[in-house]
């Protein structure tokens, strides 16, 4: 069992060995993660397509771990569609591809599934306003999306914590995922801020450093540091 359970940890599975998954997911069950995040992209919306609807439907008979969908794509129904097929926990879908957010979040839970809506690191919090009561988590992009081992943007940490007041100012109660260069040394940070939800990739869980259990005690470690800050 994990320390920190407080903050949830979520592994990028696009940085995992794809050739070699289910192994990858017995090494990540063992060290106690809490979601697996999967990302799906279209090529278009961003350009890369590391991750197909049939690997994730062949890893759901794999394990029990809820399914942490962030689908950056243009045609958001669509995607939600099939992957509520497949059975997901929680989606969440970029604000600045889907034309129709209220309608798209609201195919999403009515199908028992927590939504989120992700933003890019230049869009405003303003733009969720008149949907909060539509969400269960929001997703911070600290990189833009579409690579893992991309650099935090600067404003990234400032975000968080501005996200973290928004909420409050506006009565909500959902946690904060942030997804891009969660390494250790912005983990605390990033804790610190008001995060929630880490997406662990390059820079924490599949470090090349260390093995899943060393690299999970690093992370406990630079969350306790963060939650330690934490206001």
């Amino acid at each position: 069992m994990r320390i920190n359970q407080l903050i949830q940890i979520s592994p990028s599975i696009m940085c995992a060995d794809l050739c070699n998954m289910e192994d990858e997911l017995r090494k990540l069950e063992s060290i106690g993660v809490d979601l697996l995040h999967c990302d799906l992209m279209d090529g278009h919306f961003v350009p890369n397509m590391p991750l197909g609807l049939v690997l994730l439907e062949q890893l759901r008979s794999k394990t029990e771990l809820p399914f942490d969908i962030h689908l950056m794509v243009d045609d958001n129904d669509f995607f939600v569609q099939k992957v509520v097929e497949i059975g997901v926990q929680q989606i969440a879908v970029h604000v600045e591809s889907t034309t129709h957010l209220d309608r798209t979040l609201s195919l999403i839970q009515e199908n028992d599934i927590r939504a989120g809506v992700a933003l890019n690191p230049a869009t405003p919090l303003t733009t969720i306003e008149y949907i909060l009561d539509r969400i269960d988590f929001v997703m911070i992009m600290s990189v833009n999306p579409g690579f893992a081992g991309q650099k935090m943007v600067p404003s990234a940490l400032k975000k968080v914590a501005n996200c973290r007041d928004f909420l409050d100012q506006h009565g909500v109660d959902i946690p904060i995922e942030v997804d891009g260069n969660v390494s250790f040394s912005n983990i605390p940070d990033m804790v610190a801020a008001g995060a929630d939800i880490l997406v662990a990739g390059t820079s924490s869980i599949f470090n090349k450093n260390g093995n899943y259990s060393e690299n999970m005690d690093k992370i406990e470690k630079a969350i306790q540091r963060g939650l330690e800050r934490r206001r």
